[in-house]
């Protein structure tokens, strides 16, 4: 397995960031934007020239989206994703052209959270997602590319359901190693048992359970938390899993780089392992 790094996407700093990644080791990344109006084709041209130039191996555009996005337990329930009503046409639209930019980069894989999924699937909400999504996925298919969930506001089992209610074979996950422990929805290590086959990306992160009701878990270095990534990535190698080990430090500053550095020192020992275990 191959170890790479989120790169987050801002106007006319790519050539920096995959000038920065390559310099610590890494050649490979998902690209993470949230800005639409960047979606250009100057900057699609741009991005090849620098990766070109880099070497670096975009492996999945992780796409964002408009609109208020809060991250708890209360607020999140209305303004996430694409399972918010009021919301679901508008970044649906968006998604579309998020992949669309992907397409001039050469990225197949289109990344994003789509929401707290209902968990009853008579729900009216979870239909129009379902709907929704076999949209994305049949639009994306046409371009030869393939609709990833991000994990974490859903349990594995609504998740599982909701990809075979969608019925389209480009439909896969991937998995965050710690957003279903700050949701609070389960383990990564389980959660492979559930839905195991459709991995197709991988974030390497860590965190904490939540300890109130309202705000999710507090994340954490890869090594710290509650999230076994030794035994994850044991798993996904027995799996066959083909695809990157993406490392995600949801921090800025100097500690992210020194949190990222540390985490590639642990996830190559755990590959290694894997290996070992495996012969």
């Amino acid at each position: 397995m191959q170890i790479g790094v989120c790169v987050h996407h801002n106007a006319n700093k790519t050539r920096e960031a995959f000038k920065k990644m390559t310099e610590s080791g890494f050649s490979c990344c998902q690209l993470v934007s949230w800005n639409p109006t960047l979606w250009t084709d100057e900057e699609a041209s741009h991005i090849r020239a620098a990766a070109e130039e880099f070497g670096v191996t975009i492996t999945a555009f992780w796409c964002g989206y408009t609109g208020p996005v809060i991250w708890n337990f209360y607020e999140g329930q209305e303004t996430l994703g694409l399972v918010p009503a009021a919301y679901r046409h508008q970044r649906m639209n968006e998604i579309l052209a998020g992949a669309s930019f992907a397409q001039k980069l050469g990225v197949k894989d289109v990344v994003t959270h789509v929401g707290y999924l209902p968990e009853n699937p008579y729900d009216e909400n979870f239909a129009g997602v379902v709907v929704c999504i076999r949209h994305i996925a049949d639009k994306l298919k046409e371009a030869g590319q393939n609709f990833l969930f991000e994990t974490g506001q859903e349990t594995p089992v609504t998740l599982l359901r909701t990809i075979e209610e969608i019925g389209r074979d480009n439909v896969f996950i991937n998995l965050d190693t710690a957003n279903l422990i700050l949701y609070g929805k389960g383990n990564p290590v389980d959660a492979l048992d559930v839905f195991g086959k459709y991995v197709k990306g991988v974030h390497c992160k860590d965190g904490k359970f939540p300890t109130n009701g309202k705000d999710l878990g507090e994340e954490v270095p890869i090594g710290e938390g509650k999230a076994d990534l030794c035994t994850v990535i044991k798993k996904l190698h027995a799996l066959s899993y083909p695809g990157t080990l993406t490392i995600e430090r949801e921090i800025e500053g100097a500690q992210q780089d020194v949190d990222i550095l540390n985490a590639y020192k642990l996830l190559t020992s755990y590959i290694k392992k894997a290996e070992e275990d495996a012969e």
